[in-house]
């Protein structure tokens, strides 16, 4: 029998068992289900219940596919029927691919998703992408997937893909991320685009996450906030990405220091693998551009380097050499240059303060770290003033 059963896209309107019984029918007797897709429908609790009734028992199952299925539905019903159909999916060793994009989620639906995501030890791939997390159910489900981790063992596949993008997950959850990037060091595909993280929050995520995943093959980190610190953490990190195939960092506000710390470490040649590297909107201007064509010289696989929107001039001529390097090898390609910005006296200044802002951070660490020692030289002369005073007295009662 067919090893896919798909309902997507049909638009029902799925309420009770009634609803959704005569669209079961072909899937009933089919015990050789791999893939079930129900994406672009929408399901309440009842028809829920009674698809939960047939899901347990593909015991096949690999992949499910139940993006963008709450369409119109109040949010009380979402949370029970998400924990309908995603327990009837628990048992299954086989099922490693789960989509659950596009549903409009948040804290109601906490307690399904992290009991699911905890302990489906199978799990290999998650799609949670445009759920409206927002921070707080975001460091829940990061905290379930390290948990997921404890739960693995030899028997299990390694979890691979996690897409989390759109999401609101914001600096305040990117400890929680961090530790979950870090309890799975084989991860090869990381997307979490448009969440709102600033420079922050990007450099814990790198420094104290992403570091450790060795294996990783795509990164997409678009449309959040580096600045300076965030592209220096990227730039402290990438050489750890020997397989990395696909760097996404385009309208991440990288500037041109930035984009000269990322083009350096890009040039020493650990990341020979890259194929895609997406830097468009980024403010880049011609020194951003000569360390990128630095960069394009050693990576010989490079296929796509997206610079669209940037600060430098189409006919600027490391844009000539970055293309004549692309045609001589017969590979790869620069994408077009029609959206070209010009810098600003406005940006220039915003730039300069960041800047400043930075060196006076450094200077404000190295202060405290130097007040920080002489207290507690302070403290240990006190300490030892203390106790000479003890015996000096009870010398003197003594006598």
């Amino acid at each position: 029998m067919a090893t896919t059963f798909s309902l997507e896209g049909k638009a029902l309107k799925l309420d009770s068992a009634a609803d959704i019984e005569p669209h079961l029918k072909d899937l009933v007797p089919n015990s050789d289900v791999e893939e079930f897709v129900l994406q672009g429908n929408t399901i309440g609790v009842e028809a829920s219940e009674a698809l939960a009734k047939v899901l347990t028992t593909k015991s096949k199952l690999k992949t499910v596919n139940i993006a963008d299925i709450y369409t119109g539905r109040l949010i009380e019903e979402i949370p029970l029927s998400l924990t309908s159909i995603l327990t009837s999916l628990l048992p299954h060793s086989n099922l490693t691919s789960v989509d659950l994009s596009d549903n409009a989620f948040g804290l109601r639906t906490e307690k399904p998703l992290v009991d699911f995501l905890s302990s489906h030890a199978p799990l290999q791939h998650l799609r949670l992408n445009n759920n409206g997390l927002g921070p707080f159910c975001g460091i829940a489900i990061a905290d379930a997937l390290t948990k997921l981790a404890s739960n693995k063992t030899a028997a299990h596949p390694k979890l691979e893909t996690v897409v989390c993008g759109r999401n609101r997950l914001e600096n305040g959850s990117m400890e929680a991320w961090a530790k979950a990037y870090a309890a799975h060091p084989d991860i090869k595909v990381v997307r979490m685009v448009q969440n709102g993280i600033r420079q922050e929050g990007i450099q814990h995520l790198l420094t104290n996450g992403l570091v450790h995943c060795k294996q990783l093959r795509i990164l997409d980190l678009q449309d959040n906030t580096f600045t300076i610190k965030g592209a220096r953490a990227l730039s402290d990190v990438v050489g750890e990405w020997a397989l990395i195939e696909e760097l996404g960092v385009g309208d991440c506000l990288l500037r041109s220091r930035g984009t000269v710390a990322l083009g350096e470490k890009l040039s020493e040649g650990k990341n020979k693998q890259l194929k895609v590297l997406r830097l468009q909107y980024n403010e880049i201007d011609g020194k951003g551009l000569k360390a990128l064509k630095d960069a394009v010289k050693v990576l010989e696989k490079l296929e796509l380097l997206e610079m669209n929107g940037n600060k430098f001039s189409e006919d600027d001529e490391d844009v000539e050499a970055i293309r004549e390097i692309f045609e001589e090898r017969g590979v790869g390609e620069l994408d077009s240059l029609s959206d070209m910005e010009e810098d600003s006296e406005e940006e220039e200044e915003e730039e300069e303060q960041e800047e400043e802002e930075e060196d006076e951070e450094k200077e404000r660490v190295v202060k405290d770290a130097d007040a920080a020692e002489a207290s507690n030289v302070a403290q240990e002369k006190d300490k030892g003033v203390d106790d000479l005073a003890d015996i000096l007295g009870k010398t003197s009662i003594s006598n």
